[in-house]
């Protein structure tokens, strides 16, 4: 499916604001009294597993229960080309063919997140140890503006947490946000992240260039879960 400009948010990197389309799916809308088109109320029903989609919720619309799937799926060679599309249309910086055939091997730290079967997210992640201690590196986590306020980025994020807490041999997970994303920071900091170092030029040939780095520490979690058991 093609993607036209429209509008996008990413949680994840940069959150640019650049204008894109996303005719990819029928989306029912009202206009609001400033003009701009807004979602109706969703509500999560029903958290189910299915095939390899191994995350989907069920939402249906207040005033009609239309009934909407969200789902995370595998990037195979299949579709690592909407992938690709969907990090150009996201975020402003081109991604090369070396970090996409990394993605390929990353297994269950990349997944496409979809929206009724069309894709309108994506997360992927890899590992770093780089400063001795094993953590997880959100590379990228973003999704189309007009499938924003539906659960999507918080259903990409916990996968991602989940499955550092099954594994249990990570000491952190962290991610780098541009130093005026203030949406992408307050979601991180729900979720136990902290802005823990403020990287000068961090990007090239955006403003601003600096990054936050936020970090969220999972040994420390692990030891107050186990002192509050011995307790």
């Amino acid at each position: 499916t093609r993607l036209r400009p429209r509008g996008t948010q990413s949680w994840a990197g940069l959150g640019s604001t650049r204008l894109v389309e996303g005719q990819c799916a029928r989306r029912k809308t009202r206009r609001s009294l400033n003009g701009e088109r807004d979602f109706l109320p969703f509500l999560f029903r029903n958290l189910i597993t299915v095939r390899n989609k191994s995350v989907i919720c069920k939402l249906e619309y207040q005033n009609d229960m239309t009934r909407a799937r969200i789902a995370l799926g595998e990037v195979t060679v299949h579709n690592i080309r909407q992938l690709k599309r969907l990090n150009t249309v996201v975020f402003p910086v081109s991604y090369n063919d070396k970090f996409y055939k990394d993605v390929l091997q990353a297994g269950e730290l990349a997944r496409l997140a979809y929206y009724n079967d069309v894709v309108v997210g994506g997360v992927c992640c890899r590992v770093d140890t780089s400063n001795g201690q094993r953590e997880l590196y959100i590379m990228t986590l973003g999704c189309l503006a007009p499938y924003r306020r539906l659960g999507i980025g918080t259903i990409m994020l916990k996968h991602v947490l989940e499955y550092v807490r099954k594994d249990e041999n990570f000491d952190a997970i962290f991610l780098h946000v541009q130093v005026n994303n203030d949406s992408a920071i307050s979601f991180y900091q729900r979720f136990g992240f902290n802005i823990v170092e403020t990287k000068p030029a961090y990007y090239k040939r955006i403003e601003p260039a600096d990054a936050h780095v936020l970090r969220k520490d999972l040994r420390e979690n692990n030891n107050s879960a186990n002192n509050s058991i011995n307790n």
